[in-house]
């Protein structure tokens, strides 16, 4: 018990002892971690606002992933207060609460237990539909989880306005150390795994990319009009990955102007390419490297600003009132310190060695040539499958960048015999539903969740749930009922001359899944001449 409560302290004399490694690498300013915390809030809140609109749909009985379809798709074991529930009234009372948890933690009020609730129910809602989710989620858990072992309301907090002492200038830890280790990590990962691409390795990545439609948004069709100026920004964010490992590093100005360049080429991603909150998620870890110079300056330049300047102290005034107000209710107890501080130590290390440096191990050379089935790593992934912390792969647009579109066609007969388009609720043609494909969905998450239609889950149980779902809402909408339906994607090849002429790509129609609604046996609708 003892060498769990000193565990941190000794790595901490080992870093400062230590010719080769200095401990202020992995040292983060608490007003980074303040700020760390404020994005997580939003964040959490941004994501439950944009889910809600999806909310019957996606994550109540009359959706198409009830209860049972969750539970199937989740891992074995997983963890979820939403699976004690299938009312539609307490899952959405779930999705207050978990905002208002969130709200407690943008204010920093007993912040280790808002940190510690907001990932249980993040963890708890993305158990709740499995469906939906994309390396932007995993990325957050991953952050969420370490966060909780640091002190994340030490500055710009209730807690902070409730301290008998000041704040610490900086927190240097086994805590400090794994949560940016992980940014790195994910980093480094995906830029070995797009050196296998010569796609990425030429720069002709990006310009293909940029030529998706049912991914690119905003300024995406812009940019497709400079190629050479996305040749050379994606070989710059090719090489800016595997040498990601300078974020830790580098230190002063050199490394402000590094992390900078990532915030930059994630704030590019924001507005040309739909993939979700990954861009927001990213550079609110990236916050966390930049070092007290950084915060000085930005201090320095609030306490310059003339116009306006009471209100500004007006406002900071309520709010350290209002802070003032809330009730200071702790335990005193030195036992009960001593091990809360040994149960962090020991949960901490089991994270670190289970996440970061088993998954880094595992991608040796010397290890990928074992080829163990049932090895430790595995037996990891497994434990770590349950609460949705599992290390992936980051895979993001790696090996080989995606260079097709899609869109999806379901092909269905009515019971007068007429055949349309039950997806996009049109006649029956395979042509584009839309010129611009992103518009085939109206929420991000609704493109990952097709994805997974289209994977189809073990006996294709995600594409006939939603089958099934059409084959219901289709009468209720329609006052007709239907009798067949065939799942279909068509796949466009995208070329360097076809970025901006979608008719001349070379298409191919991929069959998914055929239905029968109600008594009737499925069978396949052909596509159209």
């Amino acid at each position: 018990m003892h060498s769990l409560r000193t565990l941190s302290s000794r790595v901490r004399g080992f870093l400062r002892q230590s010719t080769y490694i200095d401990p202020d690498a992995v040292r983060i300013d608490t007003r980074a971690l303040a700020a760390f915390r404020i994005a997580a809030g939003l964040l959490i809140i941004a994501d439950v606002l944009l889910r809600a609109r999806n909310f019957t749909f996606f994550y109540t009985e009359s959706g198409v992933v009830p209860q049972s379809l969750a539970t199937e798709m989740a891992a074995d074991n997983a963890i979820s207060v939403y699976y004690f529930t299938t009312d539609s009234t307490v899952i959405a009372a779930l999705f207050i609460l978990t905002i208002l948890i969130a709200i407690q933690l943008i204010i920093g009020y007993k912040t280790r237990v808002a940190t510690v609730l907001s990932f249980l129910l993040v963890v708890s809602l993305d158990h709740h539909n499995p469906l939906v989710l994309s390396f932007a989620d995993t990325l957050f858990r991953m952050l969420l989880l370490w966060a909780m072992f640091l002190p994340l309301g030490e500055r710009w907090s209730v807690d902070a306005l409730h301290a008998d002492s000041s704040p610490r200038l900086g927190i240097t830890s086994l805590a400090s150390a794994a949560i940016l280790a992980q940014v790195v990590y994910m980093y480094v990962l995906n830029g070995y795994h797009k050196r296998e691409s010569e796609l990425w390795t030429s720069g002709e990545a990006t310009p293909l990319i940029m030529g998706l439609d049912n991914t690119t948004f905003l300024l995406g069709d812009f940019m497709r009009n400079f190629p050479t100026l996305l040749q050379y920004g994606g070989l710059t964010w090719y090489y800016m990955l595997l040498f990601a490992w300078l974020l830790i590093l580098l230190r002063g100005n050199a490394r402000t102007f590094f992390v900078l360049m990532f915030i930059a080429g994630h704030a590019s991603f924001a507005i040309t390419v739909r993939i979700g909150a990954f861009a927001y998620v990213a550079i609110a870890g990236l916050l966390l490297f930049l070092q007290a110079p950084v915060w000085d300056r930005l201090e320095a330049l609030v306490r310059s600003v003339t116009h306006g300047r009471s209100r500004l102290i007006h406002a900071r005034t309520e709010l350290e009132r209002l802070g003032s107000r809330f009730p200071k209710a702790q335990v005193d107890s030195e036992t009960l310190g001593r091990a809360r501080t040994t149960v962090y130590t020991l949960v901490l290390v089991v994270a670190i060695i289970s996440l970061l440096v088993v998954p880094t191990l595992s991608h040796l050379p010397v290890a990928q040539s074992i080829d163990e089935e049932d090895g430790p790593k595995e037996r990891i992934d497994d434990r770590a499958d349950a609460i949705r912390v599992s290390q992936p792969d980051w895979t993001v647009f790696a090996p080989h960048p995606r260079t097709v579109d899609r869109y999806y066609v379901f092909p269905a007969e009515t019971e007068n015999g007429e055949m349309v388009d039950a997806n996009n609720e049109r006649q029956l043609t395979h042509e584009r539903p839309y010129d611009e494909l992103q518009k085939q969905f109206d929420t991000y998450r609704e493109r990952f969740y097709m994805s997974s239609v289209r994977r189809g889950g073990p006996d294709d149980i995600v594409a006939e749930t939603l089958a099934e779902h059409l084959c219901e809402t289709w009468e209720e909408d329609h006052g007709e009922e239907l009798t067949h339906i065939s799942m279909h994607y068509v796949v466009e090849d995208v070329t360097h001359e076809t970025i901006d002429e979608p008719m001349d790509r070379d298409r191919d129609v991929q069959p998914i899944y055929d239905h029968g609604c109600g008594d009737n046996e499925p069978q396949t609708i052909e596509p159209p001449e």
